[in-house]
C-alpha cells in the first residue's frame, strides 16, 4: 500500500502543478495582443493539458480509487473522507473546465479578462489547503 499511496502523491504533486500553472498561462495569453504570442500561449496550454495534466489527473484519481479500496473499511464511515472526495470531485470539473477554457483561449472566444483568470488561478490553492488539512489531522 506504501508504494501506491507514494506514486499516488507524485501523481497529485504533478497534477496541481498543471492545475496551478494552466491558469497562469490563461492570465497572459488573455493579456497578449500579437499574433506570435497567442500562437505560443495555445501550443504551450495544449501541451501541459494534454502531456502533463491529463496523464497525472488519470493517475491520481486511479491510484486514489486504489486507495481507497483499500482503506475504505477502516475510513470509509469518517466525515473527513468524504469531505476530501467531494473536493476531488470539484477539482476534476475544475480541471475539465480549464480545458473548455483553454480551447475558447485558442479559438479566440474567451470572454474573459484576466483578472478573472487571476482569481480563476487561486481555487486550487484553496482546494488543496483544504485536502491536506482533511487527510492529515482529520478535522471532521
Amino acid at each position: 500500500m506504501l508504494w501506491i499511496k507514494a506514486f499516488h502523491i507524485i501523481a497529485v504533486v504533478c497534477w496541481f502543478a498543471g492545475l496551478f500553472y494552466l491558469p497562469r498561462l490563461f492570465v497572459y495569453h488573455s493579456e497578449s495582443q500579437d499574433e506570435i504570442s497567442h500562437d505560443r500561449f495555445v501550443i504551450m496550454a495544449r501541451r501541459l493539458y494534454n502531456g502533463i495534466m491529463m496523464p497525472s489527473m488519470i493517475a491520481s484519481v486511479v491510484l486514489g480509487l486504489w486507495l481507497l479500496v483499500l482503506v475504505w473499511p477502516a475510513y470509509g464511515h469518517q466525515a473527513w473522507l468524504h469531505a476530501k472526495l467531494a473536493l476531488v470531485l470539484l477539482l476534476l470539473a475544475y480541471h475539465f473546465y480549464c480545458n473548455h477554457l483553454r480551447i475558447a483561449l485558442a479559438e479566440r472566444r474567451s470572454q474573459h479578462s484576466s483578472r478573472y483568470f487571476r482569481i480563476f488561478n487561486e481555487l486550487p490553492v484553496l482546494a488543496l489547503v483544504v485536502i491536506v488539512i482533511l487527510v492529515v489531522v482529520k478535522p471532521i
